[in-house]
């Protein structure tokens, strides 16, 4: 998302801002100064302190990350979120797309299809896969230019593409989640091909989402709005233009911790530290380019009473906390909405489908468990 995004960029800003201090220190401290003692001789001296702050600092910049995640994060509970993943198999979208789909549960299962949201890939419902496949069959997917997924970057181009999942499952009428873009998304496939929603679509689990350019519901909108055209996208296109030097600053910025600062502000009280790390480290694996095209789609993206003729029942789950896709949104989604319900999940930000896997899951299987 768009906010978190322009934290990242600050935060690896200040990362490569201090590497740069570790290289001037390291610079002055070889030149140090002359001085000319009594016998007329010139003595270079040299103050050792630099010598020390910049190999701390320095240090710091590769390595910071094991002392500025516990400070953030609460201790793992047991198992932790980051899992490699399982056996998935690439598949033809939309528009010559090629997807990398995975599969868990029996076809005999009602099926749902769960899409993940912006700068991550399917491995951020690893705590969804593991619950809701005991009662269903579970597809998840990447979205196109993230993870293993490749393809137009639009939000245009992601609907065309979940449709083109909902095919391949030959499943007659299947349940859609979607988490921040890929709840969009399915908006978006609501607004594109409402016969196809319609008579496809089960239900729908809309988690932590808007229904307009994001720059309008999140934490200080009008300012956001504002930056919009003199910094934000100068910013980002200057990244896609940048990305092999933009992307080894986000590494160092991941080294040093300071990636995790920004991330972070995406999480409520709940957050465990592996949980903070596997996030930061998926907005740092995926292409930063790719991640500023998908934001630059955002900005251009309305949806606007996509679902107030959609006949298909919808669930909004709304992180109390979210500064990313405000509670708000989701109120007015649900009220644009035909069918609708709305549960606010208390103390989460904007990644709650992770901190609080075991209410966000919950509310999933009872609500699918009365569409089907």
């Amino acid at each position: 998302m768009p906010l978190l995004s322009l934290i990242r960029f600050l935060t690896t800003l200040l990362s490569l801002i201090i590497l740069g201090f570790v290289a001037y220190l390291l610079w002055s401290w070889n030149q140090g100064d002359l001085v000319q003692e009594a016998d007329g001789d010139l003595v270079r001296v040299r103050e050792d302190w630099r010598l020390w702050t910049a190999l701390a600092l320095g240090a710091f910049s590769f390595l910071g990350k094991f002392l500025v995640l516990p400070l953030l994060a609460k201790p793992d509970r047991g198992e932790p979120s980051r899992q490699d993943r399982g056996a998935g198999r690439i598949i033809p979208g939309a528009q010559g797309a090629q997807l990398y789909v995975e599969e868990l549960g029996t076809e005999n299962q009602n099926t749902i299809i769960l899409t993940h949201g912006w700068a991550m890939d399917n491995t951020i419902w690893h705590y969804a896969k593991r619950d809701l496949s005991k009662h269903f069959r579970v597809i998840v997917w990447d979205l196109p230019g993230l993870g293993q997924s490749k393809g137009e970057i639009s939000l245009e181009s992601f609907a065309g593409n979940l449709a083109a999942i909902v095919e391949h499952t030959g499943a007659e009428r299947v349940g859609l989640v979607g988490h921040s873009i890929g709840g969009m998304t399915i908006q978006t496939l609501a607004r594109d091909n409402p016969a196809f929603f319609n008579t496809r679509i089960a239900g729908a689990v809309l988690v932590n989402t808007t229904y307009t350019n994001p720059l309008k519901t999140m934490i200080l909108a009008r300012f956001m709005q504002a930056i919009r055209f003199p910094l934000l996208e100068p910013v980002m296109r200057l990244t896609i233009l940048l990305q092999p030097l933009a992307w080894l600053s986000m590494w160092q910025s991941y080294l040093s911790g300071t990636a995790h600062i920004a991330n972070r502000l995406g999480f409520g009280k709940y957050v465990t530290r592996s949980q903070l790390d596997h996030v930061t480290l998926l907005s740092t694996k995926n292409p930063p380019g790719n991640i500023q095209k998908g934001n630059l789609a955002m900005f251009r993206w309305d949806a606007t009473g996509a679902l107030a003729s959609a006949s298909v029942p919808v669930l909004l789950l709304a992180g109390e906390l979210d500064i990313v896709t405000k509670p708000f949104a989701s109120v007015d989604i649900s009220g644009q909405a035909r069918t609708s319900s709305l549960e606010t999940i208390e103390g989460v930000n904007h990644m709650g489908l992770m901190e609080r896997s075991d209410v966000y899951n919950a509310a999933m299987i009872r609500f699918f468990q009365s569409v089907f």
